[in-house]
């Protein structure tokens, strides 16, 4: 034994490696390593699983609104103010039923003074039948408390058909002027669709009868599937994606760049939430998701077994 070495190490170390010569082969415990290359090429096998069996999908996705098709508005047509509201939201009401009753004392007064004028004249005259002139002054009377009538009826807002009471847009006691919109009357006929508007690149692998999949917005985990029915041939801007939904639901929605539009029907006309079913009602938002394109995860990380793939099916 070198005395060198004898004067470095510690004679226990020194005899407890006493005949091994340098270069030995080291040995380890066979325990550990073996179930390590065990996990290792269950691992590796699980990841070559993975890339060979599952996918990946490409969608096209972008807002989506909830479309009633037949929504007519109602509009006063003479200015007043609210005195009382007959109906309530979501019920059903027969053509010519009274909606709203608007109240203007200038229409009321203005009935009042024609009126009065046609009874005065109507009295001149039956005392002296005779009187042309009196006859021709009781007809033109008798327009002008016709008109104040027609003014006043204009007050009384009725159903123009059977349908269902939407959104009722004023208030009792509130001004309203001729034009404005009071409320939305419904379609009981017509079932709701979901109009999306996704990026204008995704418009040629687009065609009707695909799936669709809306998220309601406000709503957790409310997914509800639709069918396509129509896609968009134009390729619009935001502009005209607002003139497209109108004043009331065009600032519902942002749009950046091209787009098109996507026409789609639900699986049903209401969906559910926490066990209890909800109507979908018209403006309600959310996001559109069209799944365009989906292909094996080992072709996304190998690009050319794609046109490997292709030669074969070819």
């Amino acid at each position: 034994m070198d005395r060198g070495a004898s004067r470095i190490f510690r004679r226990e170390a020194l005899r407890r490696n006493a005949g091994r010569l340098e270069g030995d082969i080291l040995r380890t415990p066979s325990g550990w390593t073996t179930w390590s290359y065990r996990i290792l090429f269950a691992a590796l096998v699980a990841i070559v699983a993975f890339s060979v069996l599952a996918t990946i999908s490409e969608y096209a996705s972008g807002p989506a609104v909830v479309w009633v098709p037949g929504k007519l508005d109602l509009t006063a047509t003479v200015q007043g103010t609210v005195h009382s509201i007959d109906i309530r939201s979501g019920e059903h009401v027969a053509a010519g039923e009274l909606l709203i009753r608007l109240q203007s004392w200038q229409a009321e007064a203005e009935l009042s003074r024609a009126q009065r004028e046609f009874d005065l004249q109507l009295m001149k005259t039956l005392r002296d039948p005779s009187d042309a002139q009196a006859r021709q002054t009781l007809t033109a009377l008798r327009t002008q408390k016709d008109l104040a009538k027609a003014r006043l009826e204009q007050l009384f807002i009725r159903a123009p058909r059977t349908g269902i009471v939407g959104d009722v847009r004023i208030r009792p006691g509130q001004a309203v002027a001729a034009g404005d919109v009071v409320l939305h009357l419904l379609d009981p006929s017509r079932e709701p669709s979901i109009l999306a508007i996704v990026p204008a690149q995704y418009r040629p692998q687009l065609r009707p009868g695909m799936s669709m999949r809306f998220e309601l917005k406000g709503y957790r985990f409310a997914y509800t599937e639709a069918t396509i029915t129509s896609v968009g041939n134009q390729i619009i801007g935001p502009l005209e994606v607002k003139r497209h939904l109108g004043q009331e639901l065009g600032d519902t929605v942002e749009i950046k760049g091209p787009v098109v539009l996507i026409e789609s029907v639900p699986s049903s006309p209401t969906f559910e939430i926490e066990g209890q079913r909800f109507d979908f009602h018209h403006g309600m938002s959310g996001v559109g998701e069209v799944r365009v394109r989906s292909e094996r995860v080992i072709v996304a990380l190998i690009p050319g077994l794609r046109v490997l793939l292709r030669r074969t099916h070819g």
